[in-house]
């Protein structure tokens, strides 16, 4: 089972999104037969199995283990991933897109921006999964507490000088064996309930 699963494809999407579907993906965290899962979710056996062959033909479940109970043979499925992700890909045409926003300082520019990271970056995902690789990434989270306007507007000229300095260093478009890297800061005003604590995480 993955930890996380980035869905592109409209019709899992679609089907992920369905309130019943998503409580069966939620109990599937763990393996359990149709039969357990209608116990839990208050529905027949055949409605759970009908859910089940849906999500299975969607790659959003799997076949976990098989019970043999006399002469017959229980199926045990499980989630293919702990939780999920739509990616803006299943929108087709109507997915936002930084390219078509002309302000760059709207709160409508850096969804897009997210938007992009989940699509690119989960095709990568995928495609490092068929390789048996690892995806090299780089993310830092942290909360700030600006004493005041002015400090945010210094930081943030800071901070665009030391990117800008950090890009020039490092950048070699020209050498053979470069690969380009997408770095994306991004700073909005943090919700109350995500706390003022700092973290940062790393994958190379």
């Amino acid at each position: 089972m993955l930890d996380l699963d980035v869905i592109d494809a409209p019709a899992a999407a679609a089907l992920a999104l369905e309130p019943i579907k998503a409580r069966l993906l939620a109990e599937l965290a763990a393996p359990a037969s149709a039969a357990a899962l209608a116990g839990r979710v208050g529905l027949t056996r055949q409605k759970v199995n009908y859910h089940l062959r849906v999500l299975e033909e969607h790659k959003l479940i799997e076949p976990a283990e098989e019970r043999r109970w006399g002469g017959l043979t229980e199926r045990l499925m499980v989630a293919t991933a702990t939780s999920y992700v739509v990616s803006p890909a299943a929108l087709g045409p109507i997915a936002a897109d930084p390219g078509r926003s002309g302000d760059r300082l709207s709160a409508s520019y850096l969804v897009a921006l997210a938007a992009r990271i989940v699509r690119e970056v989960g095709g990568l995902m995928r495609g490092a999964r068929q390789q048996e690789k690892r995806l090299a990434t780089l993310a830092i989270d942290t909360v700030i507490h600006f004493r005041s306007p002015a400090d945010r507007a210094a930081f943030t000229s800071d901070l665009a000088q030391v990117v800008a300095a950090l890009a020039a260093r490092y950048h070699a478009e020209d050498a053979p064996d470069s690969r380009p890297h997408r770095l994306v800061v991004a700073s909005y005003p943090a919700p109350r309930e995500s706390g003022g604590g700092a973290s940062e995480d790393t994958n190379s």
